[in-house]
């Protein structure tokens, strides 16, 4: 749940009262907003008004919030440029990358808000030979109050992916946003609140780590998290005091599989943009590929040529744009180094490419697995390029990395793709593709094992905020009824007779 330091120019930045979130440009260290440091007594009064506000979300019905998110889409896509801006600002991602963030997001809202009766709305169950006399049926209710905790990574996008199917599904939301991008977070929230400002049904608390504690420790109904591993492993222990349920998602990039048979062209693309894009810092991207060994060279010659063009910077030509932190390039600097000192070759860059606050783009070949840079979380624009023998080695080490969201397979032989991620251990295979996945609404999203539990987006993502509740009605009394004590011997007699006939015989 902490999120890193970054790096000021103390010349421009003025001075600031101590209990004070102070946002800046990781571009160039200018200050860029105050925001509140919330503590446990705004984090109470802020809870108590989205109990109140859920009570009135979750009377008016689907089709009513279906109004109100569609209304609130519409004033989102139309001051989409301020977000966007703002997003730039507060990340230092390139216009188009934020903007492309923004889409996403909006994507999401929409498809949650026009999808939500479809899949929580009541519907009639099945019943067997023994209960003809029932009415079965199931829905899904809200839960209450859900607590978001969202990363600096993609500052809306994910927790937008928390945020409308909540919402979609009934329930109000406290939104906070990464201490690194408060101002994408309160903008989020004051969008609603110019829709809707009698009904706080989004919230945000803007604050450090004791801000993201206080909301976990609140007794929310659910608290959905994304992040470092070892934020996640915070939530969920402080969850767990209370018995409340956690949704985690977990920073570290995916993996790609190249097979004998794919279009070279078309996977090295894919991997340098997946590794590369948002300066590395996409937990939908791409942190190492295996590559068959007949056309391992020439693939990895491709990536290197596609990688050297690549610039960083804060201009709108570049390619990306700098690291958020200051940790996160220190833990580019010691997966490099070590990736390096224990066997792995740099192919393009290396060490030196690190100029804070941005890194240049670094391709190694040969990496053991053993390292660092393999087995922990992605950090930067990096990207290991190992050589397999078979698939079934490709597999092997992939599920020894326990990174399990995301994993791309490149191949023309796709008839072979659904057994062979069977046998990954991940949330997500995308054939012929790396990224795009992500900007699938209807796709559930998230990872397994130690990556993640639960899921966000699609219909999975709606009954992750929702409840269960089942009814069944008695129609009318059963010919034969064993659930009494006056029974008849015969009922008994019928009833097993029946049995036999429809599962005794082949």
């Amino acid at each position: 749940m902490a999120d890193s330091t970054r790096r000021v120019n103390d010349e421009r930045a003025p001075a600031r009262p101590s209990r004070v979130l102070t946002s800046y440009d990781p571009r160039t260290g200018e200050f860029v907003g105050d925001y509140a440091m919330m503590g446990p007594i705004e984090l109470a009064r802020t809870v108590r008004s989205a109990r109140s506000a859920e009570k009135w979300w979750g009377s008016i019905g689907f089709a009513g919030r279906r109004r109100w998110l569609l209304d609130w889409k519409r004033a989102i896509s139309r001051r989409a440029s301020e977000l966007v801006d703002l997003v730039c600002t507060e990340t230092g991602k390139p216009e188009i990358d934020a903007a492309i963030e923004v889409m996403l997001a909006v994507e999401n809202l929409d498809w949650a808000a026009r999808n939500a009766e479809q899949a929580l709305g009541r519907r009639r169950l099945g019943a067997t030979w023994l209960t003809r006399s029932q009415r079965a049926s199931v829905g899904y209710l809200p839960l209450g109050v859900v607590g978001v905790l969202g990363p600096w990574s993609n500052p809306v996008f994910t927790p937008m992916g928390s945020i409308a199917y909540a919402m979609a599904a009934g329930n109000a939301v406290v939104f906070k946003p990464s201490e690194l991008t408060p101002g994408v977070g309160v903008w989020l929230a004051e969008s609603w609140a110019r829709l809707a400002p009698n009904q706080p049904v989004l919230q945000v608390v803007t604050g450090d780590t004791a801000t993201g504690s206080a909301l976990c420790r609140s007794r929310v109904d659910k608290i959905a998290f994304a992040g470092s591993e070892a934020g996640a492993r915070e939530v969920i222990s402080l969850c767990a005091r209370n018995m409340t349920p956690v949704v985690v998602e977990r920073d570290g990039k995916g993996a790609m599989v190249v097979q004998v048979d794919a279009k070279l062209d078309d996977a090295a693309d894919a991997a340098v943009f997946g590794a590369m894009s948002n300066a590395g810092q996409s937990p939908a991207g791409i942190q190492r590929v295996y590559v068959a060994e007949s056309v391992y060279e020439p693939f990895l010659n491709k990536v290197a040529a596609r990688a050297a063009k690549l610039r960083p910077g804060g201009d709108r030509r570049a390619s990306y744009g700098p690291m958020i932190s200051e940790s996160q390039i220190e833990v580019v600097r010691r997966q490099v180094k070590d990736a390096i000192a224990r066997g792995g070759r740099a192919v393009v860059g290396g060490l030196e490419s690190i100029r804070e606050p941005y890194v240049e783009p670094i391709v190694l070949a040969g990496v053991p697995e053993d390292s660092t840079a393999i087995t922990g979380e992605a950090a930067g624009p990096v990207l290991i390029v190992n050589s397999v023998a078979t698939m079934d080695e490709a597999t092997e080490r992939i599920n020894a990395a326990e990174h399990g969201l995301a994993v791309a397979v490149f191949t023309r032989d796709v008839r072979m793709v659904p057994e062979f991620a069977e046998r990954i251990k991940t949330g997500v295979v995308t054939v012929n593709s790396s990224m795009a996945y992500a900007g699938i609404p209807a796709m559930p999203f998230g990872g397994v094992g130690e990556y993640g539990q639960g899921h966000t987006h699609g219909e999975a993502g709606l009954r992750e905020f929702s409840r269960t509740l089942a009814i069944a009605q008695k129609r009318y009394s059963a010919p034969v009824d064993l659930s009494t004590f006056d029974r008849h011997p015969r009922h008994l007699r019928l009833a097993r007779a029946l049995f036999r006939l429809r599962h005794g015989r082949g």
